[in-house]
């Protein structure tokens, strides 16, 4: 087999085409052909010869010894397509249009591949980006925050002669009618009930807030089911109780926790959320990165590279919440969306995923950033780590299935994208520069499976380096 490949002239730009013209010789089309009168073989009923078992050379004789061909150039030319496309490696992202021009009857086989391929862009403003996160550092009233919430645990329930507000708990006897019937589960006496909860309806809140012990409140709410009619609430507020904490004292700390003193508590805390939101101003960097990248390119992107990232992230959905037993029509009910508006938000992540995609790798190649050889067999051992497959035999499955060049492209937009946190400015809400330290990726444990979600997802690029392969099976 012999290929040229060569750009198809007047394509514009954010849509290039490529033409590839391949010969095929005779003699490798044969075991198509062959395969082909296998399969005629199966399906005739010749005398003497059990189905499948007659020879080629007497079907040859019945049918003619043409009559495979076509048969045989059906499946071979997209085989002959696909091995064309990894010997040149072509980024391809679309299904391509295929013309035999010479073979179709004998002789060796000529046939021409024109298919989009992913474009190559330039971007301006890169090295200049400005990305605002959260800050990493622990303000005390978080930390007040949390040793409040660990002593809330703790509390005591004690009754006031003030009026509620929120955080209070009345007792409270609940009526609920509909055209003066009671109605099930919306009647009950002695209920406990905190204040600016919503756990029943919001009217509850407006209406006892402000309510005092032997105050009788009426009105009318929606149903907790939406399908129902409103319903007529009488409640009779019993009394007002509010919590009191324990007194945060070394004695109290002690006793409850793990720690001796205060301070310990609160040092402790202090640690939790700061590794906490070190790691959120980690993640946000990448990703509010990725938002500004995607700005940078301002025309529109091939459709064909966002309907696979579309395809690929509901795959990738579909296939998390079938882990979790969730279909997906379950998945919209429960988060309040229609198919629309679903469809819509998906390819709006999409269409931005393409262009940090993109745009990471235009960044690589004007900072010389591109993966080396070094760093492809670093990921290909990452992948392959815990499998009983050796190195050479895995790289060559990869570059035989087409997946070499992702896995390249992969690792050189997270060279890219690096490059970009070490080289923009991140501000925390204030103004205030983040510290490097604080932006940096930890250090992975010897052993750790890198799946590339350590920054992929977060740049919003994770399934753009694979149309490649979707592209390949769907010819």
């Amino acid at each position: 087999m012999k290929a040229t490949v060569e750009p198809v002239e007047g394509t514009p730009a954010m849509e290039p085409k490529v033409k590839l013209a391949v010969v095929v010789d005779e003699a490798e089309l044969e075991p198509a052909i062959d395969a082909a009168w296998r399969d005629i073989a199966k399906e005739v009923r010749m005398p003497g010869f059990r189905p499948g078992k007659a020879p080629r050379s007497l079907l040859e004789k019945q049918f003619g010894p043409g009559y495979a061909r076509a048969e045989a150039l059906r499946t071979a030319v997209p085989e002959f397509y696909s091995q064309a496309v990894i010997e040149h490696d072509i980024d391809i992202i679309n299904v391509p249009e295929f013309e035999i021009t010479e073979g179709e009857e004998d002789g060796p086989v000529t046939f021409e591949a024109t298919v989009d391929v992913r474009p190559v862009v330039s971007v301006a403003g890169y090295d200049g980006l400005r990305v605002e996160v959260p800050s990493p550092e622990v303000p005390d009233e978080e930390i007040d925050e949390q040793v409040d919430r660990l002593r809330g645990q703790y509390g005591e329930l004690t009754e006031v002669g003030r009026p509620a507000a929120d955080g209070d708990y009345v007792t409270i006897d609940i009526h609920g009618t509909q055209d003066g019937e009671e109605v099930d589960g919306l009647t009950a006496d002695d209920y406990l009930y905190l204040v600016g909860s919503g756990m029943i309806a919001t009217e509850f809140d407006e209406h006892l807030v402000g309510a005092k012990a032997g105050d009788i409140l009426q009105f009318s709410a929606e149903h907790p089911d939406p399908d129902e009619d409103d319903v007529e609430f009488r409640l009779l507020v019993k009394d007002v109780k509010e919590r009191v904490l324990p007194e945060l004292t070394d004695e109290w700390v002690a006793e409850a926790t793990e720690f001796s003193t205060v301070d310990e508590l609160r040092e402790d805390t202090r640690k939790r959320l700061a590794e906490s939101r070190e790691g959120q101003t980690r993640i946000s960097v990448r990703a509010r990165i990725g938002v500004e990248l995607a700005k940078l390119i301002d025309e529109d992107v091939p459709e064909a590279l966002v309907s696979n990232e579309m395809q690929n992230r509901l795959q990738n959905l579909a296939y998390q919440l079938q882990g979790r037993g969730i279909g997906l029509e379950d998945y919209l009910n429960i988060t309040g969306r229609d198919g629309d508006s679903f469809t819509a938000e998906l390819k709006e992540a999409a269409d931005e995923a393409v262009r940090v995609d993109l745009a990471l790798r235009a960044v690589a190649v004007a900072e010389g950033l591109e993966a080396t050889d070094d760093q492809v067999e670093e990921e290909i051992l990452r992948l392959i780590a815990g499998q009983p497959v050796e190195l050479d035999e895995a790289r060559e499955q990869l570059r035989s299935g087409g997946q070499l060049s992702a896995i390249r492209s992969d690792v050189s937009n997270r060279n890219a994208l690096e490059w970009l946190v070490e080289h923009s400015e991140v501000v925390d809400p204030e103004g205030n520069a983040i510290a490097a330290e604080y932006l940096e990726l930890p250090e992975e444990p010897e052993g750790h499976d890198h799946d590339h979600d350590h920054d992929h997802d977060h740049a919003g690029h994770d399934h753009a380096d694979h149309d490649h392969d979707h592209a390949d099976h769907d010819h």
